[in-house]
């Protein structure tokens, strides 16, 4: 055995180690984060719900902007959103002309989910001059500085009832907590205010906490002409009020007690989820299209957890099929296949838990084709085997000879698989279908992984059996006497002796 080999080897034996750690039941920490099997929404069940488009808001875009291109934005929008809740492969397709339909597997909090993606998030900075305005007042806004309209209608995402704030200090502002969505939009009171500025002038969102209290906040940065706008205003305003205004609905109106003028400021006075909810919002911009929600429901596990267990029962005695096959027909180097594909099969699940990969009844049918895919792989490769031992070639050169005169089919049929792997990321991407995606996914991840087997690890083992003098008989080889011309490889660099009647 050459010392390259054993280095190999030893790499591979290390790696196999890792992804069994890794690929044992359970969660595991690895690399500072949770390893652990994500399931789809028709394995584990989850959230589905379906927005549609306020009536006529599709009528009052600003211009140059068609329905399509509205729609299709605040699909983005909400995807981003829906990422930032940490949800793995979330479903977030258009349907029709006016309706978005979002599947969330696995949410803990429906209600606070549907908070966070179906707000339009609109922040305003409104001028309330000598009225303290309350807490879940809705208003009307306008910017009337540069001729546009703060919003298309009033009172684009309705609210529920909100706590006051307490008192605002320099520096900070405090606010109500974040409105929940409902389906019905509340009708203005009053008259039209003057918006500062709005969300659009805030660079950065994040949740942060009070250093004194321990309370959570969401911190914001000004943009240079937001910084300019506030801190001009606050100078010209002092002992004025200042309302906070999310989605027409008044959150808190605090009095200016000085200028401000570094640029940043806090939002407080709201829980933890609340915080991270309008963060999101802010940080990835308003709706361009208020949204209703039209249905909503939590959806069980299609498949349930006995079905799970069939199938994977079903999966197991597959495999098992192959293996029997492989040892049956190629004898030795099915036996080493078999091993190879146990190796093949522990890294990708391992892989699935590290990156990780939503599994969905799509996915692991990508995963069972990359499967059948690495047997495809090392079939070729005994199969020139064993027409290089039928021509008189020894073990050795055999071995090699195979995995030389193989590897041209395998790389093409395993990069033509990629490519189409790639056309259908792609095409789940674009047109939302994320169960062709996740497929596509775990099929790409399984054949690049079962070219490393193939070629690597299999050629690896059988370079250390050729090399034990045990089994050099060439039945062992998937080959016949009379097909060799002879009996035994005598040495693994010597060809095979002819015992044949001359």
């Amino acid at each position: 055995m050459r010392r390259s080999t054993g280095i190999v080897l030893l790499l591979i034996a290390l790696l196999t180690l890792f992804s069994t750690y890794v690929a044992w039941p359970g969660s595991r920490t690895v690399f500072g984060r949770e390893a652990q099997v994500v399931r789809g929404l028709d394995l584990q069940g989850g959230l589905q719900v379906l927005l549609r488009a306020r009536p006529g808001a599709l009528d009052n875009l600003s211009e140059g902007k068609s329905s399509a291109e509205a729609m299709n934005d605040a699909r983005q929008i909400i995807e981003q959103r829906v990422n930032s809740l940490g949800v793995s492969e979330p479903v977030v397709q258009r349907q029709g002309a006016d309706r978005i339909v979002v599947e969330l597997p696995g949410v803990k909090d429906p209600e606070q989910a549907i908070k966070t993606f179906q707000g339009t998030g609109l922040l305003e900075f409104v001028d309330a001059g000598d009225t303290p305005l309350q807490p879940d007042t809705v208003v009307t806004t306008s910017l009337g500085a540069t001729g546009e309209q703060g919003a298309a209608t009033p009172g684009q995402t309705p609210g529920a009832q909100a706590t006051p704030a307490s008192t605002a200090q320099a520096g900070a502002t405090e606010t109500a907590p974040t409105p929940v969505a409902t389906a019905a939009a509340p009708a203005p009171q009053g008259p039209t205010y003057q918006t500062i500025m709005t969300g659009a002038d805030i660079s950065s969102a994040s949740i942060g906490f009070s250093p004194e209290t321990r309370e959570p906040l969401v911190q914001f940065k000004l943009t240079g002409e937001g910084s300019s706008k506030f801190g001009t205003f606050t100078t010209n305003n002092v002992q004025k009020y200042l309302a906070i205004v999310l989605d027409k609905r008044v959150v808190s109106a605090p009095q200016i007690q000085q200028p401000i003028t570094g640029g940043e400021g806090q939002i407080t006075g709201v829980s933890r989820a609340e915080a991270e909810t309008l963060a999101i919002q802010l940080r990835y911009g308003s709706l361009p299209v208020p949204l209703t929600i039209e249905s909503s429901s939590t959806v069980g596990a299609t498949l349930g957890q006995d079905s799970v267990d069939r199938s994977i029962t079903a999966g197991t005695i597959g495999v098992i099929a192959v293996g029997i096959f492989m040892i049956l027909y190629y004898r030795l180097p099915g036996v080493v296949s078999v091993i190879a594909l146990a190796i093949y099969s522990v890294i990708v699940f391992a892989l699935f838990k590290l990156i990780p990969i939503t599994l969905t009844l799509a996915g692991i049918a990508g995963f069972v084709l990359s499967i059948g895919m690495a047997v495809d792989a090392n079939v070729l490769i005994f199969a020139r085997m064993k027409e290089e031992l039928r021509r008189g070639r020894s073990l050795l050169q055999a071995v090699e000879a195979g995995f030389r005169n193989a590897w041209p089919s395998i790389r093409d049929s395993n990069v033509s698989t990629l490519i189409t792997c790639a056309i259908l990321v792609w095409f789940g991407s674009t047109f939302g279908a994320s169960i062709i995606r996740g497929f596509a996914f775990t099929l790409a991840i399984g054949v690049i992984v079962s070219m490393f087997t193939a070629i690597v690890v299999t050629r690896s083992l059988l370079r250390i059996v050729v090399s034990l003098p045990a089994v050099r008989h060439i039945w062992l080889w998937g080959v016949e006497r009379d097909e060799a011309g002879g009996t035994t490889a005598q040495r693994p660099g010597a060809a095979l002796s002819s015992t044949r009647a001359q």
